[in-house]
């Protein structure tokens, strides 16, 4: 039997009102399934967190967006501008932050434009840094700003604070709600950390075995507190779906 096939990075977002649009996708690696018809919609300018134990699924559905991987079972419509942060930056040490920003860019707009939204991460100072001078907080930063440089419409962070300290992950992560706000675009936020899902998102979803088994609205105004009655009572539910006990 013929299995439908469609991967459309040229579907724009007005398309049923919807960023993104998933419909029965079903990602396999020889015998093993790791995502099974998976439906999910993202709303233009909606910020959502991707929760879910480690091989999980998460990182495939992030790169099957990405159009890192192909789609062979079922579809799946983005926008036409799609960026990506990874965990690592992926910096070139060989080439200096404005340089790095610019990457595949040709022209002198880019620069003035890699100027502008360099001051916006707060690395107005460092834009003829080398890479390896960088904190791994501002090097995160010059990845936010090489991905948003692109003015996506949908920007995908693949646990991007993973490897950072907590104080420069809580700075980190009010800067991507500001960057998130100035810019307006879709959010997909992979994450193992429910604080961090819960102070940023939207909405948040659980993905188990390669299904979505939980999806939290997330309705609070931000900024969240932590000792909010509801931020608690959100927390135990989405701890609870991931199979911890509170």
């Amino acid at each position: 039997m013929a299995v439908a096939s469609a991967l459309r990075p040229d579907v724009d977002t007005a398309i049923a009102d919807n960023a993104v649009s998933i419909r029965h996708f079903t990602r396999r690696f020889g015998e093993s399934t790791v995502l099974r018809n998976l439906n999910l919609d993202i709303a233009p300018g909606e910020f959502v967190a991707l929760l879910g134990h480690s091989g999980s699924g998460k990182s495939t559905l992030l790169r099957a967006l990405a159009g890192l991987d192909p789609v062979d079972e079922g579809q799946i419509q983005r926008p036409k501008n799609v960026s990506v942060v990874f965990q690592e930056h992926r910096l070139l040490p060989w080439k200096s932050v404005r340089d790095n920003v610019t990457l595949g860019l040709d022209g002198k707009e880019w620069d003035q434009q890699a100027g502008t939204i360099l001051q916006e991460v707060g690395l107005g100072h460092r834009t003829e840094a080398w890479p390896l001078t960088l904190s791994g907080g501002e090097a995160q930063r010059a990845a936010l700003a090489r991905a948003l440089i692109r003015e996506p419409q949908l920007l995908m962070l693949d646990e991007p604070f993973a490897a950072l300290d907590a104080l420069t992950r809580l700075r980190m992560q009010k800067l991507v709600l500001d960057l998130w706000k100035k810019h307006n675009c879709a959010v997909l936020l992979v994450t193992h950390d429910v604080d961090e899902a819960l102070a940023l998102a939207d909405r948040a979803l659980v993905l188990e075995r390669g299904e979505i088994r939980t999806e939290v609205e997330i309705p609070m105004a931000r900024p969240r507190r932590h000792a909010d009655p509801a931020f608690e009572a959100l927390r135990e539910r989405l701890l609870g779906a991931l199979g911890v006990s509170v």
